[in-house]
């Protein structure tokens, strides 16, 4: 017996799998011995179940990780409403934007590893962000624009704080949604047939919206950032995350294109019509099939394109909470998770605080939630969303299959429900 399982053990060695890399899911223990209340619990149950029976929703994963194990997973309502299928707690979610912050991590380890400086122009990497332009003048009648120069170069840390001047493709301002349309570049979803880099080269001879750092705006900035990784690591930005961040953590559900023996778990797309949930049948965005996750796409869109599981993405926060390591594995130093949420914004009026990857709770907007300060945050457009609580070593999330909803309040219903059940 010993012999197999030093045999077994020296597999694992020589693979370069660890026993802790191998651990599939998040240990879980009562409410009440992570410091929450059973009973006050299941009102986040009722309030989940009465958004399904109003059909607002056609189903909702919910996972509650506290002090590292999971107090509260549940799924509710169904993945295919017509056909009545049971929504369970594994299946895969197209994530969207929750993207970007996995992008953010990767783009810090790399720096770790001194391949680059925070405020180093991105046209050091990427020639064709040499010498930017920002928009002077647009015409709407044929999507001809003036430019005028750029005061700066744009930098790493600009694209991580989304201060760069990067407008989106699809989503963004209706002139770079023009202009963008216009040279080919997409909005990241479901572009399965082209390649990033090939798009992130067009994008860098492009107008800004504004001058870089000047302004927070949402935009392409992690899709570049996806294209840095491989220029730096010699990679496809799949492959990258795949070997140096999915496979460590154990994140075995999140994938760009899902291989065909995972395509069931992926739940349909709804939209909210009078009211009422109704299956998408129509493209969202710039004319995007709604099943991208299941076809052999080589697209690895850093802002948008992955697609997961709550207990994947739960895994990949509480990495953050234990200052960078999980389950024995540490991908990055407590120092780099710090300044990963910090208020980089400091320098921009009225912006909202943000780090390089997650919005942030400050003493600048800490009143309006019951978060602790030192909370990061983001979610995705088909309304999942994510809370990772430092003081309370809290992680909550929150997935539903729903896109352009009237009931978005149900994330911040959602997270007031988790942390009223606090109680320790």
């Amino acid at each position: 017996m010993k012999k197999i399982v030093l045999s077994s053990l020296l597999v694992l060695c020589l693979t370069g799998v660890s026993l802790a890399q191998s651990a599939k899911s998040i240990p879980a223990a009562k409410p009440e011995d992570v410091g929450m209340s059973s009973e006050r619990l299941t009102r986040l149950d009722k309030t989940i179940e009465s958004y399904v029976q109003q059909q607002w929703i056609p189903g909702a994963v919910v996972l509650i990780v506290r002090n590292g194990k999971v107090a509260y997973h549940k799924a509710y309502g169904y993945s295919d409403v017509e056909n009545k299928t049971t929504l369970k707690k594994d299946d895969i979610f197209r994530i969207a934007s929750q993207s970007k912050a996995i992008t953010s991590l990767a783009v810090m380890m790399l720096w770790e590893e001194g391949k680059f400086l925070l405020d180093d122009a991105v046209s050091k990497y990427i020639p064709e962000f040499k010498n930017p332009t920002v928009l002077k003048s647009y015409n709407p009648a044929d999507s001809s624009y003036s430019t005028e120069p750029a005061k700066s170069e744009i930098t790493i840390r600009q694209l991580l704080t989304h201060t760069s001047g990067i407008d989106y493709a699809a989503i963004g301002s209706n002139e770079f949604k023009a202009v963008y349309a216009k040279a080919g570049v997409p909005s990241g979803i479901g572009t399965n047939d082209a390649v990033l880099g090939d798009k992130m080269k067009i994008l860098g001879k492009l107008p800004l919206k504004h001058q870089p750092g000047e302004k927070w705006t949402y935009g392409l900035n992690s899709d570049v950032l996806g294209y840095l990784v491989e220029v730096l690591s010699g990679m496809t930005f799949d492959g990258f995350l795949r070997k140096r961040i999915f496979e460590p953590l154990g994140m075995n559900d999140t994938y760009f294109y899902l291989p065909k023996e995972k395509y069931h778990r992926l739940v349909p797309l709804y939209q909210d019509k009078n009211g009422k949930v109704v299956k998408m049948t129509a493209t969202v965005y710039d004319k995007v099939n709604l099943d991208y996750p299941k076809s052999p796409g080589k697209y690895f869109s850093g802002g948008a394109g992955l697609s997961s599981t709550a207990e994947d993405y739960a895994k990949f926060l509480q990495l953050f909470l234990n200052g960078g390591q999980y389950n024995g594995v540490r991908l990055i130093s407590r120092k780099t998770v710090e300044l990963m949420l910090t208020n980089q914004q400091v320098q921009i009026a009225n912006a909202n605080p943000f780090g390089l990857g997650f919005g942030l709770e400050t003493t600048a907007n800490d009143y309006q939630s019951p978060s602790s300060i030192g909370t990061f945050a983001w979610g995705g457009a088909f309304n999942t969303h994510y809370w990772g609580d430092p003081k309370e070593k809290l992680v909550i999330l929150l997935y539903t299959n729903i896109y352009q909803t009237s009931h978005w309040s149900l994330g911040e219903q959602f997270k007031t429900l988790a942390y009223q059940a606090i109680v320790d």
